[in-house]
């Protein structure tokens, strides 16, 4: 059970936590939500001990292992199979330490605990979650270094799942992951043993893989049981309540201070007139409900739509060295109101085939027709670098309309759903959800016939990507998507095309198809690497239990000469016994009978002692042997 109680935190002089409490149970799947810069990611930084509350505590239970994605993607020359493999730091400890003990005791319990933490499968585990994450089996071999951040970045989330801490901690691990990633992952925290907080705009993330919502808002934390869905219908109506519970607080009051006013100097009225003033200062006041408004996304109209197929290829192909084409054999058309979203994991050619279309690339082989005075526009999160860092949106789309008085040049940034104080704000100073929306404004400013968006939801938040479905369904121009966002493809598109196999074709299933397709695939392999696995385990166990053999040797020899010593103390015992039992022998020689008796009462002590350490020894061993 995890219970922060009366907690209270600030960033720079402002409140994000004022006083707030709440509990999860053990084992729970929790989805922390809230507004951007609410204090989400503060939040976890107080539960992991990076930053210290202003008053109040965090309960965890005691030796509690609490992980998170490291901040820094791995960048060395080791191989992902080994970086991940090494975030298990007590498997990583034991086997260093079994490679020099010799301490026969400390042998038998580093073994034991090896197969305690199930150690001989740790390469199978380690290499099902990269593979689910995207990484095929060359790429696992590879040196971290050969790839980009944001690969790196999977590595990272990678190794956190690995180690498998009892309290997991994902800040927006959705960002770096394509759809295929998105939803192996959704599978994979829904099915985590141990207890998970999650940050995450994603609504199916927050509807399919947590059982609770956190949510942080007004500085406060409030518990909801189910999914995103169960969450907003549940406040809703909650905030019906409380507004109904406000109005009628609001008339009372003002019942009660209208007879105040209207009494309070008159003498006959004025003990009354007291009374209810102690009357209103019990009452109290029921807080306001405080909307949070969401400025709305507006794409321009194109003013006139071409003829239909807008965009026709035949037998064509796609890359960036010419004769070595990424894609090819691309076959399709677009029209003028498709709504395509493109599937396939990161790597395939999303992006390659993107580029293709919107003319960033050229054909190679084959033919690619556009309609006549086609226009398009492109957005990518790339192209967030792009922006000039000390210029302002109002700056940005100056430069598109130069002669536009400064009323209409506002009204254009207003349309791209920046706020007023935001419109003089230098790029470099604005969130990343402002910054997407300035430059999907700035991609669809001159109101395209077509608009390529690829993954663009990332630095939005919940009620963001509402407003860009809104205005999506709103756009009259055909559009091409490519998103992590299952909710945003289910709610905008009409048509799915697979990028596979060097290739791009139509997918004739839907979405939820899609998944159980991507589940099904993570599991084989998974089950595929057990079968392998355990092949490994059983030829790993015969030489470990030959090793162990081998480093038990000193102890069998040892339990191998008490049993001699012991076999000889009986006989000599029982050869003393037949002397002994002679009366003869006290009479002709009582000093040899003492003699005698006093050596047999010795070799009863040794034997005694040998059998109590055989005994110890014997089951010493075989417990280390079964182990």
């Amino acid at each position: 059970m995890i219970t922060i109680s009366d907690l209270s935190a600030r960033i720079a002089g402002r409140l994000l936590l004022d006083h707030a409490s709440v509990t999860l149970p053990a084992g729970s799947k929790a989805g922390l939500v809230g507004r951007n810069g609410a204090g989400k990611s503060t939040l976890f930084k107080i539960i992991t001990g990076d930053m210290a509350s202003e008053s109040g505590s965090v309960s965890i239970p005691k030796n509690a292992r609490i992980g998170q994605v490291a901040q820094e993607a791995p960048g060395t020359e080791d191989s992902l199979i080994s970086i991940v493999m090494a975030a298990d730091k007590e498997r990583t400890a034991l086997l260093a330490e079994a490679e020099t003990a010799t301490d026969p005791n400390r042998i038998a319990d580093i073994q034991m605990r090896l197969v305690d933490i199930d150690a001989h499968s740790a390469e199978a585990r380690a290499a099902s979650i990269l593979a689910g994450l995207g990484f095929n089996a060359e790429a696992q071999l590879r040196p971290a270094s050969s790839f980009s951040g944001g690969w790196r970045m999977r590595v990272a989330l990678a190794a956190v799942l690995f180690a498998e801490p009892d309290l997991l901690l994902l800040d927006e691990p959705t960002n770096y992951l394509d759809l295929e990633g998105t939803m192996w992952l959704e599978d994979y925290v829904r099915r985590y043993p141990h207890t998970v907080i999650v940050i995450s705009h994603d609504r199916d993330m927050l509807n399919n893989a947590v059982n609770s919502i956190v949510h942080l808002d007004q500085q406060k934390l409030t518990f909801y049981r189910g999914g995103y869905d169960q969450f907003e219908r549940q406040k809703a109506e909650n905030d019906e309540l409380q507004m109904k519970a406000k109005a009628k607080s609001d008339a009372a009051r003002k019942h009660i201070q209208s007879y105040i006013d209207r009494f309070r100097y008159k003498a006959s009225k004025a003990k009354q007139a007291q009374s209810r003033i102690k009357a209103l200062e019990r009452m109290g006041t029921v807080s306001a409900v405080v909307e949070d408004h969401v400025q709305p996304i507006t794409f321009p109209e194109p003013e006139k739509q071409p003829a239909s197929p807008i965009v026709a290829i035949s037998k064509g192909g796609v890359g960036y060295t010419p004769g070595k084409p990424i894609l090819k054999n691309i076959s399709l058309r677009i029209d003028a109101d498709d709504r395509i979203a493109l599937l396939g994991s990161n790597g395939n050619g999303k992006s390659t085939f993107a580029k293709l279309i919107s003319g960033r690339l050229k054909i190679d082989g084959g033919e690619m027709k556009l309609a006549p005075s086609l226009s398009i526009g492109f957005f990518a999160q790339h192209q967030l670098d792009d922006l000039i860092p000390n210029e302002s949106p109002v700056d940005h789309v100056r430069r598109l309309m130069p002669d536009a008085p400064e009323a209409k040049v506002r009204a254009r940034v207003a349309q791209m759903g920046l706020a007023t104080e935001k419109m003089a704000t230098a790029a470099k100073d604005l969130s990343g959800g402002e910054k997407a929306r300035l430059l999907m404004g700035l991609a669809a400013f001159h109101a395209p016939n077509l608009l390529i968006l690829d993954e663009p939801t990332n630095h939005l938040d919940i009620d963001s990507r509402r407003a860009l479905i809104e205005a999506l369904n709103d756009y009259d121009g055909a559009v091409i998507l490519i998103s992590h966002d299952r909710h945003l493809i289910e709610a905008t598109v009409d048509r799915l095309w697979l990028v596979n196999e060097g290739t791009v074709k139509p997918f004739e299933g839907d979405l939820e198809e899609y998944r159980d397709l991507i589940i099904a695939a993570g599991r084989k392999k998974d089950d595929k690497a057990q079968i392998a696995d355990e092949q490994v385990n059983k030829a790993d166990q015969r030489k470990a239990n030959a090793e162990k053999r081998a480093s038990f040797a000193p102890l069998k020899k040892k339990i191998n000469e008490i049993e001699a010593l012991t076999a000889k103390l009986e006989k000599l015992i029982a050869a003393l016994d037949k002397e002994l039992a002679d009366p003869a022998l006290y009479e002709k020689a009582p000093a040899k009978a003492a003699q005698k008796a006093k050596e047999r009462g010795e070799a009863a002590a040794k034997l005694s002692n040998a059998e109590e350490e055989w005994l110890m020894l014997s089951s010493e061993y075989e417990e280390a042997m079964a182990g």
